[in-house]
């Protein structure tokens, strides 16, 4: 299967482009207490490993190395959650590019400081992801910087695609992909990579039960905008904007099915990485882990998790313990 938004060839393209980025492949783990739970073989990708904290490295280094030299030196600018924001943030400081991150005031302090650290010139701009965005393109209008999408690009795209080549390299035997979804570039790409190699694989996308743009957008058959909400899962928050070319159509095609999990789930998810892999994620990337936790089952007999971040605050953490 494959989509003509996105070929597969565009994929491949982009795991040459990066490897000078990412430093081979992402680990993919058995986790013997998940499996155990749900009575399938459950492996976890581990994309929170890169350097940046989640898969989002792979996007924007596919995308940041795709430019001219003359788009280079003008800079780039994103909008961005944080995950996002740290990965061009990065990319930009190794190349000596210019970059300006805008973020809405939702984000949280440790990513802020984050991209400070990381030499981003950061502007706080509203209460969402769409004011930060509108703010991207005043800068490309006025400047001429180049905008570099979460998710709505083809470059971005073919980016987390390779994390789908990766899968099949290290679990040939997986029939479902438990993806977190939010604007659909994770999704997509993965979707894209893996239904091109086999069509019946499972692709399950799993997003917090508040403000799921994603998820209601595919049931009215439309992008829609919905008021962010606070959630253990913050990086799943943002609007898929008014023009979407890419990720909507592309997410239509690859998904087999949506679910919503609770922030009960999600900070179960949390604790239980925390407990039986020593490993602290973010509550997006616990999503899928705290479904399966609540469902305790699966469509797939082997099922990839992806695990796409790491950047949660302590007090978070802190909170979560205290209260479980």
């Amino acid at each position: 299967m494959e989509h003509p938004l996105l070929p597969f060839r565009e994929v491949w393209k982009a795991k040459k482009r990066i490897r000078e980025v990412i430093n081979g492949p992402t680990p993919l783990i058995y986790s013997e207490h998940l499996s155990h739970h749900v009575g399938a073989h459950i492996y976890l990708k581990l994309e929170h490993l890169h350097p940046t904290g989640s898969f989002k490295l792979r996007g924007a280094a596919n995308k940041i190395l795709s430019l001219t030299q003359e788009e280079k030196e003008k800079g780039v600018a994103t909008f961005s959650t944080g995950n996002h924001g740290i990965a061009v943030s990065y990319v930009a400081g190794q190349s000596n590019i210019p970059c300006i991150v805008c973020i809405s005031n939702r984000v949280p302090a440790a990513k802020v400081d984050r991209l400070k650290r990381l030499g981003a010139q950061v502007e706080v701009v509203g209460e969402s992801q769409d004011d930060a965005e509108a703010r991207c393109y005043e800068l490309q209008r006025e400047a001429g910087m180049t905008v570099i999408k979460p998710f709505d690009d083809q470059e971005v795209i073919a980016g987390q695609g390779t994390i789908g080549l990766e899968i099949m390299e290290q679990c040939p035997e997986v029939d479902q992909a438990i993806i977190p979804l939010s604007g659909g570039g994770l999704l997509s790409g993965i979707g894209a990579s893996l239904k091109a190699i086999d069509s019946a694989i499972q692709i399950t996308g799993v997003s917090m039960e508040k403000s799921a743009v994603m998820y209601e957008s595919l049931l009215k058959g439309e992008p829609v905008t919905l008021k962010e909400e606070d959630t253990l899962a913050d990086s799943l928050l943002g609007g898929l904007g008014p023009n979407n070319e890419y990720t909507f159509p592309l997410t239509q095609t690859f998904l087999d099915e949506a679910k919503l999990v609770s922030e009960e789930s999600i900070g179960n998810g949390i604790l239980f990485m925390l407990t039986h892999h020593k490993m602290a994620v973010e509550g997006a990337a616990a999503a899928g882990i705290g479904w399966l936790l609540n469902e305790k089952t699966s469509t797939g007999s082997h099922v990839v998790l992806v695990v796409s971040g790491n950047n949660i605050d302590q007090h978070t953490i802190n909170h979560l313990i205290k209260n479980q």
